[in-house]
């Protein structure tokens, strides 16, 4: 039996995605059989557990061992009520989906063999008994919507020789996580049956960043439920562990609101096309299940001309032509009056209406604020003006009413960074800002006292490089010529992977950068090419969230060791029914660094 690295490797099939904190594996063959037993335990005596370099942590002795029994049969319904689920329903959630993952959603591995593998011969061969699994402290009551920093998600997990497995976390998230890891050991066998040919195993991770996200546009062009929780599921899987939904925007408005009805009635592209309140907390419960915490994003006030579709009066600059781009990014123009009492009001109603649905799920609220264009209250009648001395008092007047509404229903404010940057406006030091359009703001963001999400558009925009979505006018055609959309070039996984959050942020700053989110805009993007479109390069910003930019030596991590590791996380998500597209051809797999430019053996 060989312990090794998992740094020395290369093509070997060994992969853990995101990379660990600390991970050893040797060469030994176990199966694991359908009728393993997953027992596992609450809080009891506190004590310290030291894992591998020094790490501790605290954890508490086996207390009330609970046999879980995961047939569909048996298993608990998900609810769908407006409760949040409990960690234990957490983890019992996981559990299932671990024999889900291992036994009906695997993967035979030839694409990382030579054409003359053998697959291990399961006869006379060790299985793995019993899995058990240790919280180690009392979950706080916000576990499934925790604000950043709040919950521990670190575990450990080892599986020795003998086929003795343990999984221990400070929290039942952190369970969530190590049974992700549990799950990657594993391998489909071609005549049935799962294998690790991987044990001893040992691992201690905890995740680098506290925030690590996927925002979703889903008002550009509309997403089925089952498409938005498939895209939970894949990001789950990378460990992440916020969900952005970026619900409603100048193009349609999806989301019904009792309160409101007409919002979406008359400003979804079709009756049928909406998320209604139902959908809505399923949603919301279906993140929280996998340690997943959705965060609703209503844009505003630029953004919002689908709300003129049913309330016309409550909009500047709608739908102008033909020369929008004066007026806003992209058609139709329209923003929120900034001096509008009937404005305050519909946002009260809104706000009353949304926020505590929003609130058993999540612990923030995010209300946009990017590209609001100064010009468009030209054709405001309460402004009638786009001079910044007499904007900008309105628009803090306009974001202290929203932020005081949502603190006052218990949420945290998000933004976007063209609040705090370029309209200069005093938000409260709760106010989380959302960073996108270069890592020069994620410095200025941190330096005025704030914490900050990163997601530079040039690395963690996932829709550029497809071209314009625009047509062109045959008197502007040749001065646009050859119609590449604002963002390209293409962002690939390895410029994907090579993104730092931290960069250009001094030492001293750095804890508030709190992660980030790759981001998948929909001007081009609908249910057809979603998947490939966010995977596998959301898994490149995943690894970089949770395990860092840099390896243990302080070096930019290497794309020659995360390339098979990614092949072999996207032959996951495929088995999970995601559309992942390939990292590589099989040839390249098999026969290790022969597709490595500049490789010497």
């Amino acid at each position: 039996m060989i312990i090794l690295w998992v740094s020395l490797f290369t093509y070997l099939v060994s992969a853990i995605w995101p990379v660990p904190k600390e991970y050893k594996h040797g060469d030994t063959v176990l199966w694991i059989s359908k009728d393993t037993s997953f027992d596992w335990a609450g809080a009891g005596d506190v004590g310290t557990l030291k894992f591998q370099s020094g790490y501790e942590y605290g954890f508490r002795m086996h207390s009330n061992t609970q046999p879980i029994v995961q047939d569909e049969q048996s298993r608990r319904r998900v609810k769908r009520t407006g409760e949040a689920p409990t960690g234990d329903e957490i983890i019992d959630n996981a559990i299932y989906a671990t024999k889900q993952t291992i036994f009906k959603k695997n993967f035979v591995p030839w694409k990382f063999h030579p054409r003359n593998w053998t697959e291990p011969n399961a006869q006379n061969s060790t299985y793995i008994s019993t899995v058990k699994i240790e919280v180690l402290q009392d979950d706080p009551q916000d576990i499934a919507k925790p604000l950043a920093g709040t919950i521990d998600e670190s575990y450990a997990l080892e599986l020795t020789e003998g086929g003795n497995v343990s999984i221990t976390a400070n929290s039942s998230v952190g369970i969530v996580r190590g049974l992700v890891s549990f799950t990657q050991l594993f391998y489909e066998h071609s005549e049935g049956g799962a294998y690790t040919p991987l044990a001893p195993v040992t691992i201690f991770d905890v995740p680098v960043f506290q925030h690590r996200g996927i925002n979703l546009d889903v008002s550009r062009n509309f997403f089925s439920v089952k498409d938005i929780e498939r895209t939970i599921d894949a990001a789950a899987y990378n460990k992440m562990n916020r969900f952005h939904l970026h619900v409603t925007d100048a193009q349609s408005w999806p989301l019904e609101i009792p309160a409101l009805p007409e919002l979406s009635a008359k400003g979804a592209y079709r009756p049928e096309l909406v998320y209604t309140a139902e959908d809505f907390a399923n949603l919301q419960y279906y993140a929280s299940m996998q340690g997943v915490e959705l965060i609703t994003e209503i844009d505003m006030p630029g953004h919002t001309s689908s709300i003129a579709l049913s309330h016309p009066e409550l909009i500047a600059a709608y739908n102008v032509q033909p020369d929008w781009n004066t007026y806003c990014a992209e058609p139709p123009c329209g923003t929120l009056k900034l001096n509008s009492s009937n404005v305050d009001d519909f946002l009260k109603k809104l706000f009353d209406d949304l926020l505590p649905r929003v609130l058993p799920f999540s612990s923030y609220f995010h209300t946009g604020g990017d590209e609001v264009n100064k010009n468009a209250y030209l054709k405001d009648d309460t402004v009638n003006s786009n001079d910044s001395a007499t904007l900008q008092p309105l628009m803090q007047k306009f974001i202290d009413r929203n932020h005081d509404q949502i603190r006052a229903a218990g949420l945290t404010p998000v933004v976007w960074e063209e609040m705090l940057l370029d309209w200069n406006l005093t938000l409260g030091s709760d106010v989380l800002v959302q960073s996108w359009q270069s890592d020069e703001a994620v410095a200025q963001i941190a330096a005025k006292g704030h914490k900050v999400l990163a997601g530079n558009y040039n690395y963690w925009y996932l829709d550029c490089g497809k071209g314009q979505w625009l047509n062109f006018d045959p008197s502007v055609s040749g001065q646009n010529w050859p119609y590449e959309d604002y963002c390209a070039p293409f962002h690939n996984w390895r410029l994907v992977y090579s993104y730092d959050p931290l960069s250009g942020v001094p030492a001293e700053h750095q804890n508030l950068v709190i992660g980030g989110e790759a981001h998948m805009w929909a001007e081009q993007t609908d249910p057809m090419n979603v998947d490939r479109m966010i995977w596998p390069r959301g898994s490149a910003a995943a690894e970089i969230l949770w395990s860092g930019a840099k390896d243990a030596d302080g070096k930019n991590r290497s794309q020659i060791d995360a390339a098979p590791r990614l092949s072999e996380m996207r032959e996951r998500l495929v088995a999970r029914g995601i559309g992942a597209e390939p990292i590589q051809m099989p040839y390249c797999t098999m026969e290790g660094n022969v597709c490595q430019l500049g490789y010497h053996p």
